[in-house]
């Protein structure tokens, strides 16, 4: 059965400050670079049919800088739409909402659970029809999310897989059963 790795890009400026970042399209910190390119020789014997990034420049830098500079562009692979917190940290949106998440509260003008879901959905079903393993390079919300509709989980389980930037995660199966392989490496 097929599998389906999962790459979070390099460290940028709002990731490394907490900052939300979904529609501003920030470039890899030189350390995030460096970070990318290390991940080249722990791809390199992926045997993946199809691999995909998401349209923003710190994905598709990091697939480039991992040997993967052929990734095809898929748009359902954006990050969240934090909407009116985008640029903002947690810690700051909680001192107007507190307890407020990503996963169960409101986002103002960006992306609800459902709207997630069903894009994320169409991903997982394109890679249960490969002929062999996906290879993805995407954001941290996204791919917890992705990782928890793999899993047949709700968008909000990705809560629970913590996910950090330039890791190798890899999801495939066990019999019939969707599971997580790797996480966070």
């Amino acid at each position: 059965m097929n599998e389906l790795w999962l790459v979070r890009h390099g460290a940028t400026e709002w990731s490394k400050a907490g900052r939300h970042t979904s529609t501003t399209d920030l470039a890899l910190l030189p350390e995030g670079e460096e970070v990318a390119r290390s991940l080249r020789p722990r791809l390199e014997d992926a045997d993946v049919a199809l691999v995909l990034s998401s349209p923003r420049v710190r994905a598709r830098r990091t697939a480039e800088l991992a040997g993967f500079a052929d990734a095809e562009v898929d748009d359902d692979l954006v990050e969240w739409d934090y909407g009116d917190y985008e640029g903002v940290t947690t810690r700051e949106i909680r001192q107007r909402v507190p307890g407020w998440t990503v996963w169960n509260s409101p986002v103002p003008g960006g992306d609800t659970a459902e709207s997630i879901s069903l894009r994320l959905d169409r991903v997982v079903a394109r890679t249960q029809v490969v002929d062999g393993s996906t290879l993805v390079f995407g954001h941290g919300h996204a791919l917890r999310a992705l990782a928890a509709r793999w899993l047949r989980q709700p968008v909000t389980f990705g809560q629970h897989l913590r996910l950090d930037t330039a890791t190798v995660s890899v999801l495939g199966w066990e019999h019939e059963s969707p599971v997580v392989l790797h996480w966070n490496s």
